[in-house]
């Protein structure tokens, strides 16, 4: 059962790693293409448009991290308390 636990929590933080690289690469792109905008567009509704939608993307991105490292969470507890009561 040991073996369960430690597979179960290799995989979850594996998995947490490879959210959490995406959603930086992700955040870095977002940046640089405002960053892009900024420089080649003279500032005015473009450059708001483009604001609007780099935050939206950027909160969609964390509450999509959020959940799944709750959801995450809750399988490891599900699955420790599962190996506790079947010892």
């Amino acid at each position: 059962m040991l073996v369960v636990v430690v597979v179960v929590v290799v995989v979850v933080v594996v998995v947490v790693v490879v959210v959490v690289v995406v959603v930086v690469a992700a955040v870095e792109v977002v940046v640089v293409v405002v960053i892009l905008v900024v420089e080649e567009v003279a500032i005015g509704v473009v450059v708001v448009v483009v604001v609007v939608v780099v935050v939206v993307v950027v909160v969609v991105v964390v509450v999509v991290v959020v959940v799944v490292v709750v959801a995450l969470i809750g399988v490891v507890v599900v699955a420790l308390i599962a190996v506790v009561v079947i010892i």
